[in-house]
């Protein structure tokens, strides 16, 4: 199982972006897909994760202006980010685990993880 992530850059605050990742390997059946970050000097965090059925989860800091959303078709989860703050700075990092677990917010419960990607928000 690959995952590569992609997406990151340079946005101001209260702007967009986009990440995507393609799983390949495997197919969503069974399983959880999640994007985590790390910023400077801080433990990785979950962001937000959805299951092969559909059902989202955000972490509180992000909930209400990002949207996790999947493609079983091409294997993808996006990540739509808006009202960026500063405080979203960090690397992003897409990862997989099959099956689901209720612990889905734990980084460590995840075998399968993309190269991060970098967004920058500046104020």
């Amino acid at each position: 199982v690959q995952l590569q992530a992609s997406g990151g850059g340079l946005e101001q605050a209260g702007g967009s972006l986009r990440l995507s990742c393609v799983v390949s390997g495997r197919t969503f059946s069974g399983g959880t897909a999640a994007w985590f970050r790390q910023a400077p000097e801080k433990e990785r965090e979950f962001v937000a994760a959805i299951r092969e059925n559909g059902a989202t989860y955000y972490a509180d800091s992000v909930k209400g202006r990002f949207i996790i959303s999947r493609d079983s078709a091409k294997s993808t989860v996006t990540l739509q980010m808006n009202s960026l703050r500063p405080e979203d700075t960090a690397v992003y990092y897409c990862a997989a685990r099959w099956p689901h677990t209720v612990l889905y917010r734990n980084a460590d419960q995840y075998s399968y993880w993309g190269r991060g990607t970098l967004v920058t928000v500046s104020s």
